[in-house]
């Protein structure tokens, strides 16, 4: 796969190759989550849901707020999204160390368990798919991996 040019992070166009990239690259990392959300633990939750408990699991605890930001939902949503999350026992509110006025959202051990079994069961799916990989395509995805958490992060 072509590199992505440095080109297209200032807002200039890239090359042909760079464009292609870029289809193919989206085009599969969608049809992979897609196909990797199906690799669910517990059905009774969205998307949207495990992605907050992810968030969770990764950043710590978090005020309701800061949880929407990072996910990129507006907070009267993730007010929601936190209260089915509690009456699932997933989550508890705690008060604010410094603002009495919030709530800290916290994982519980059932929401830490869930996780670890729902990434263990998505580790071994893709596991399994990977291994009609040859050394030459495991060795490129050994190399792509840090890239892609970075584009993740961006």
């Amino acid at each position: 796969m072509p590199e992505l040019s440095r080109s297209q992070s200032d807002g200039r166009e890239g090359t042909p190759d760079d464009a292609a990239a870029v289809n193919a690259l989206r085009s599969a990392v969608m049809r992979l989550s897609r196909r990797l959300k199906h690799q669910r633990v517990d059905e009774s939750l969205s998307p949207t849901e495990m992605s907050v408990l992810g968030t969770l699991a990764r950043c710590g605890s978090a005020t309701p707020g800061e949880l929407a930001r990072k996910e990129h939902v507006q907070p009267p949503s993730m007010t929601r999204i936190v209260a089915m999350l509690e009456a699932k026992g997933l989550v508890r509110l705690e008060p604010h160390p410094d603002d009495r006025r919030q709530k800290v959202v916290t994982q519980t051990e059932q929401a830490e368990a869930m996780l670890e079994e729902s990434r263990r069961k998505r580790n071994a799916w893709l596991a399994e798919l990977a291994s009609g990989l040859d050394e030459d395509e495991w060795a490129k995805v050994r190399a792509a991996a840090p890239v892609l958490e970075k584009l993740a992060q961006l």
